[in-house]
């Protein structure tokens, strides 16, 4: 399998985008999701790349590197990219009928971490401060946008759950794939198993 760096490479790209925000003048507005996409179908793949700050951009970009990494060299490179474009373009549908306006990659990121969850549940990541299975975050990371849904903000708590919603059945689609191609490679499956020994030695190992 071809691991190209496409996640690092977006993650350039994002960067690029925003010195480019930062630069000219009405870039943005041009560019952004909001009710123009009805008839400049562009701004739901152009909005994806840009973002509001740089705390936005930081967020965003950290994220994409890594777990967009991860899942590139767990899938490969060509289907990494259809993950983060369609559940990237997707949440942007779902997002316009909520927001008057929208930017960002996060959907897209949602949707890797859907994907995730799929592929390898049990991918320890650090959320709340503590680590702890991606599948146990990503319900935790849902909960929280769905709660957000009727608090109002600035975030896009429908686009994150449409995309991670998208990127877990991405992510039933590529499973067949992946276990083969592990297979092949002599890894272990990678099953899921909640038996009382798996987990005390999960509480052994990251609890105690």
């Amino acid at each position: 399998m071809n691991f190209r760096f496409y996640a690092l490479k977006l993650t350039l790209v994002c960067i690029i985008i925003f010195i480019i925000q930062l630069i000219i003048p009405g870039f943005t507005n041009a560019f952004l999701l909001n009710e123009r996409a009805y008839y400049e179908i562009w701004r739901f793949v152009s909005a994806i790349f840009l973002h509001g700050n740089m705390a936005h951009l930081l967020y965003n970009g950290f994220a994409l590197a890594l777990f967009g990494s991860i899942l590139e060299s767990m899938i490969g490179g060509k289907r990494f990219l259809t993950v983060f474009s369609a559940t990237g373009i997707i949440a942007n549908v779902i997002a316009i009928n909520f927001y008057p306006s929208s930017l960002g990659a996060s959907g897209a990121i949602y949707g890797i971490i859907g994907a995730l969850i799929l592929l390898r549940p049990f991918l320890m990541v650090w959320a709340l401060g503590l680590p702890m299975p991606i599948f146990a975050a990503g319900i935790i990371w849902a909960a929280g946008d769905f709660i957000g849904i009727f608090t109002p903000s600035n975030v896009g708590n429908m686009a994150h759950l449409a995309g991670m919603f998208f990127g877990i059945i991405l992510g039933a689609l590529y499973r067949g794939y992946y276990k083969k191609n592990n297979i092949k490679e002599g890894v272990k499956s990678n099953k899921i198993k909640l038996d009382e020994g798996s987990m005390q030695k999960w509480e052994d190992k990251y609890i105690r």
